[in-house]
């Protein structure tokens, strides 16, 4: 009978450095291809900061396929022009409510679909699900009466109505973005082993506990892949904070930018610089929730 023999490595023995794979031609193809699809997603970004740099005597001048006239003078005007501090403070309304809304009623929603087992199952999943393939301005004009229509306390809102209101924009986006959340969140359910819920009832767990103290805490990672997608899909949402807002001073950040737009002349230096001031809080809260993102994109790589 043979044994089986297990090396190990002594102490102080430096470890085996990892093994390359081969550059082939076809990699090398690849990795090129990879370079050009990253160049040309950079490009408009990349552009858009040189852009935000320069005055636009310089430019107007020299073109914009140029180089000097730099100068911050840009980001400074276009706070001030665009009162980026007050509409930055709107988006926080905004999106915040938005997001918790979302991922509470989605997780709900949820868990009724992957924890029981009923006709309209499927149905109701495929109902949240194609919320998602509507096109918002096939909506738009039935929206808008519906929202100059629904009344609300004063307290609620100036206008006393759900036009022209933070609540407006806070239901809307929690409709649409509902559906996407509910799927994602469903097939990750499923996955969670029943073994925990059988246990949960021995013990006597209600539903309400079973939802909230068994499977949220599993769905961290997904959830927080989830906050980080909504987060930036709300924030930069400018469709119907235009169409559903006439108040200057209740639009959200994403809308100031028309703040900067001249009506017979814009000047683009400044357009350039008030979209990087815009961008800048989604990166922040990107490259914050990077590591959950990814660990939310990639559960269940490895289950069979």
């Amino acid at each position: 009978m043979s044994t089986a023999t297990v090396t190990r490595r002594t102490e102080g023995e430096p470890e085996a450095p990892p093994r390359r794979r081969k550059l082939t031609p076809l990699r090398l193809l690849l990795h090129g291809f990879l370079i050009v699809v990253a160049l040309v997603w950079l490009f408009p970004i990349a552009w858009a900061v040189l852009t935000s740099l320069r005055s636009y005597d310089y430019t107007a001048a020299n073109g914009y396929v140029s180089f000097g006239g730099w100068t911050f003078d840009n980001y400074v005007t276009a706070w001030q022009t665009a009162e980026f501090g007050q509409h930055f403070l709107n988006s926080v309304y905004i999106t915040v409510p938005a997001v918790l809304l979302t991922l509470f009623l989605a997780s709900c929603v949820a868990f009724v679909i992957a924890r029981f087992s009923w006709k309209l199952n499927i149905v109701l999943l495929g109902v949240f699900t194609a919320a998602n393939l509507l096109p918002q301005q096939a909506l738009l004009i039935p929206l808008f009466r519906v929202f100059t229509e629904v009344p609300l306390p004063e307290f609620m809102s100036d206008s006393e109505l759900l036009y022209d209101s933070y609540w407006g924009l806070i239901l809307i986006n929690v409709a649409f973005q509902c559906g996407f959340c509910v799927f994602v969140l469903s097939n990750y359910m499923k996955a969670l082993p029943r073994d925990l819920y059988e246990a949960a009832m021995v013990d006597g767990a209600s539903i309400w506990r079973q939802y909230w103290q068994v499977t949220m805490p599993l769905c961290r990672p997904a959830l927080a892949a989830l906050a980080t997608l909504e987060v930036t899909w709300i924030y930069n949402e400018f469709f119907w904070a235009t169409v559903l807002m006439r108040t200057g001073d209740k639009f959200p950040v994403t809308s100031s930018l028309n703040n900067l737009r001249g009506e017979f002349f814009t000047d683009n230096n400044l357009v350039s610089a008030g979209s990087v001031l815009v961008a800048i809080p989604t990166l922040v809260i990107f490259f914050m929730l990077q590591r959950h993102f990814v660990r939310g994109l990639t559960l269940g790589a490895s289950k069979g």
